[in-house]
């Protein structure tokens, strides 16, 4: 079962982990391992709720693109082959 949580959620996570030896205890009352909080502190640190937003924002809009250019290449490769066949390159 993989939980989803919200910008305000994990930042409010990683700043009751910031405290001295609370770390274990605010992942195991949240029901997150240590490495998805040292994920979450390495991705999001030092960052507010808004500018997480807009970077999960650029991420989607990100993969939309690469998506995008994945299928023009396989068009363009159909193209080219089907171009060869009739002899036109």
């Amino acid at each position: 079962m993989k939980k989803r949580f919200t910008e305000e959620q994990i930042i409010k996570i990683l700043r009751e982990g910031e405290e001295p030896g609370k770390r274990v205890d605010v992942c195991r009352q949240n029901g997150i391992t240590q490495t998805t909080y040292y994920r979450w502190k390495r991705k999001y640190q030092g960052m507010s709720v808004d500018k997480i937003r807009r970077l999960k924002q650029v991420e989607s809009e990100n993969a939309k693109l690469k998506r995008l250019v994945a299928e023009q290449a396989v068009a363009n490769q159909a193209l080219k082959e089907l171009l060869e066949k009739k002899g036109w390159l």
